[in-house]
């Protein structure tokens, strides 16, 4: 595959069970060599925000909009923080030897009632171009409707991948793809292998009693996303991050983890 967008779940990245917001460093470092050896041509990262914004955002409720001034801080609280993760997400990607920009993907986008109306993509366009490495992040964003709304980076990933021409999305998760149950918590959890036309129902009423829920939706949006998405033609696979070597071979086209392909 030379075209790829690669998602960083926060739970990866972050240590979700931390009191203050607190980056994964060794988890990120190896991740950034993993990319760095499977170097496609194209590359566009998004991350997700795990504990750089999942707290506050449940805490204080602005995904379903600003109403005070208590909503506004919380706002900006989650933003300034979520920038700091992305340009330490980005700066560790340039020191394994990859260009990464850090974007800010609320500048570029507008909300209405909790969805994604649009996204300029005219900057990552030529970013691309340029040989860089655009990253980007789910983020709280401008909503239409509502005032804020979560611009969450699993709507953000085959949304880009989609408009940009990209061959494949590869979630880099905390499981090793979609399973019927929490695999956390159910050692019986079975592993889907491929979602498809015929696989979907099945998955998305296994899902929709899992309870593996966060304010982004957890696994039933990342996989409906993904599948919303693999009716237009984009490609995906679901991986476990935290196994090494996992995302270098699902950005490698190796067939690991959970196939996302209609």
């Amino acid at each position: 595959m030379s075209k790829v967008l690669l998602k960083l779940g926060g739970s990866v990245i972050t240590d979700r069970s931390a009191e203050y917001p607190k980056v994964r460093s060794a988890a990120l470092t190896r991740l950034a060599r993993e990319i760095a050896a499977a170097r496609p041509k194209q590359l566009v990262v998004v991350h997700g925000a795990g504990s750089f914004g999942h707290p506050i955002v449940a805490r204080t409720g602005i995904d379903k909009g600003v109403r005070d001034l208590r909503g506004r801080l919380a706002w900006a609280e989650t933003q300034c923080w979520q920038n700091v993760l992305n340009v330490e997400i980005a700066a560790t990607l340039g020191r394994a030897g990859l260009p990464a920009v850090p974007m800010q993907a609320s500048a570029i986008g507008v909300m209405a009632g909790g969805r994604l109306r649009r996204l300029d993509l005219t900057v990552l366009r030529g970013l691309l171009s340029a040989g860089m490495i655009p990253v980007l992040y789910g983020t709280p964003a401008w909503d239409l409707e509502q005032g804020c709304s979560i611009l969450s980076g699993d709507v953000l990933a085959p949304y880009i991948a989609h408009r940009l021409g990209l061959d494949f999305v590869v979630h880099a998760t905390d499981v090793n793809g979609v399973y019927d149950a929490d695999p956390h918590s159910d050692p019986d959890a079975a592993p889907f292998p491929l979602v498809s036309r015929k696989t979907w129902p099945l998955v998305r009423r296994a899902l929709r009693r899992s309870a593996a829920i966060d304010v982004t939706g957890g696994m039933l949006t990342k996989v409906g996303e993904m599948v919303r998405w693999a009716r237009r033609g984009v490609r995906g696979r679901i991986v476990d991050a935290n196994v090494p070597v996992r995302v270098r071979d699902a950005l490698r086209g190796k067939p690991v983890g959970t196939l996302i392909a209609w």
